[in-house]
């Protein structure tokens, strides 16, 4: 097992560079482990407009570019290669991947969520051009146009309601007759004027080339089909936490996601997590970074004290048999 570093980050999303750079500047050693594109979901975002800091907005890729450089700057490692395992070994937290173990007395969890998609045509090729799963990003860019939301839970009732403050109309498709969203949130969409609902129907396909022109539709009861003419979809059927190899170790939701107290902790000394992948996360760009700075601090006053405690030993002095 490589013993070299100090604080390991799993995933390279804002709240992993974030992390990352804060460890990095405090000079530990740290390397980020990545399973994929570093960045996360902004890697693949269009304009980025409500990160503090650019007020013409960026790019989402152009950032994720800036933040990883930012990080290696002062020090940070990064090596692409996902996460399987991670078990505990005295005062190490040994994580499992493809090309061997990584063993380190500080870890952060910053491996995010996942948008659960809708899965069907026209939705991965369109996203970024019609295609979202982000009110609070994306609306802005929709002002006066025509626009769906599929889903019927908070999260489609709570974004559909930001979404009128720039749309000219608002569609819920939900695959039920009955919402599933709170009940005040229920009496808001169906008092707005701008917004409307089509019941019993599910989204089968994305229409539009370089764009969003609409939406193809099928009633769930009659089986007929339709197509809605619109600019934007939004997506709201669920998050996906990057955390089933943690469900032994830490405390986790009914959905998944990891329960921490206000500084990133998981209630194991020297785990951490921040962004997405924790519960009660607001899931925004600017607020994973801060998760990811808090639980880096945190990282740096455990590894300050754990070498007060053991005398000034190195990570490679508590490694297992040593």
């Amino acid at each position: 097992m490589n013993t070299d570093y100090e604080v390991l980050i799993v995933g390279g999303g804002p709240a992993g560079l974030a992390a990352g750079l804060y460890s990095a500047r405090a000079r530990r050693r740290t390397l980020l482990l990545e399973r994929g594109i570093h960045g996360g979901q902004i890697a693949t975002a269009g304009p980025v407009e409500n990160y503090p800091g650019f007020p013409d907005g960026i790019e989402g890729p152009e950032l994720a570019e800036r933040m990883l450089q930012q990080a290696i700057k002062f020090g940070m490692e990064i090596e692409y290669a996902p996460v399987s395992g991670i078990k505990l070994e005295g005062g190490l937290k040994v994580l499992s991947t493809d090309y061997g173990e990584y063993p380190a007395p500080a870890v952060i969890l910053a491996g995010g969520s996942d948008y659960i998609k809708l899965g069907v045509p026209g939705e991965a090729e369109l996203t970024g051009k019609g295609v979202s799963y982000c009110a609070t990003c994306d609306g802005a860019f929709f002002k006066d146009q025509e626009v769906a939301v599929v889903g019927g839970g908070n999260s489609a009732l709570d974004e559909g309601l930001f979404l009128t403050k720039f749309v000219s109309r608002l569609t819920v498709i939900h695959r039920r007759d009955q919402l599933r969203a709170e009940k005040i949130l229920q009496e808001r969409a169906f008092a707005h004027p701008k917004v409307r609902f089509i019941w019993d129907t599910a989204a089968e396909e994305v229409l539009g080339r370089d764009q969003v022109t609409g939406l193809r539709l099928r009633n769930l009861k009659t089986g007929l089909r339709s197509d809605l003419p619109c600019q934007g979809l939004f997506v709201y059927i669920g998050h996906r936490p990057n955390t089933v190899y943690l469900k032994d170790l830490v405390e986790l939701d009914e959905q998944g996601f990891i329960i921490t107290d206000a500084v990133m902790g998981t209630g194991v000394a020297g785990l951490y997590a921040a962004g997405d992948i924790r519960h009660d996360s607001a899931r925004q760009l600017a607020t994973a970074a801060g998760d990811g700075v808090t639980a880096a601090i945190e990282a740096e006053h455990y590894l300050t004290e754990l070498a007060a405690r053991q005398g000034g030993l190195t990570p490679k002095a508590l490694a297992p048999g040593r």
